[in-house]
């Protein structure tokens, strides 16, 4: 059995519901949630703010995995995207979300509230948490080359 985690989740208002939905979820399977927003449903409210949150949270190890809701995942991933040691992929899929933990080392697993519902974005978490890095010479060889991309246009990235 997977060792539990201490996960971030977030959403705007677009996976508000789904994100409610998760977090007992998560909870049941005794993971430790910390919840980065959104704490209420604002139409208004903008997805960069909780992928920053959620890349905080990581970046200060507060958690060691996220999950980002918004209405496709699209929005959130972008700007997750942004930040240094942030590897967050919109995954609609079992396969892309386990393989994308155990070769490109993905931190952060995206999904859109407009696209999957609920049981099939638990089958994507069940896959995303139960995954790990391969740490495979080729695996190593690209992460490596991922993160001197990152190196390039961040001072200081993970």
């Amino acid at each position: 059995m997977k060792a539990l985690m201490r996960l971030a989740i977030g959403s705007d208002h677009a996976g508000f519901e789904l994100k409610q939905l998760l977090l007992p979820y998560l909870e049941s399977l005794g993971h430790q949630v910390l919840d980065v927003g959104a704490h209420t449903e604002q139409p208004n409210d903008d997805y960069p703010d909780f992928a920053e949150a959620l890349g905080t949270a990581l970046n200060q190890r507060q958690a060691d995995r996220g999950i980002l809701v918004c209405g496709s995942g699209v929005g959130v991933s972008v700007a997750a995207n942004k930040m240094p040691g942030i590897r967050a992929a919109v995954c609609h899929d079992t396969y892309s979300a386990h393989q994308g933990v155990e070769h490109d080392d993905m931190n952060v697993l995206v999904v859109g509230s407009r696209i999957v519902a609920i049981e099939l974005v638990k089958e994507l978490v069940r896959h995303f948490l139960a995954a790990n890095f391969s740490g495979e010479e080729r695996h190593l060889r690209r992460l490596g080359k991922v993160r001197a991309i990152e190196a390039r246009y961040f001072k200081g990235s993970a």
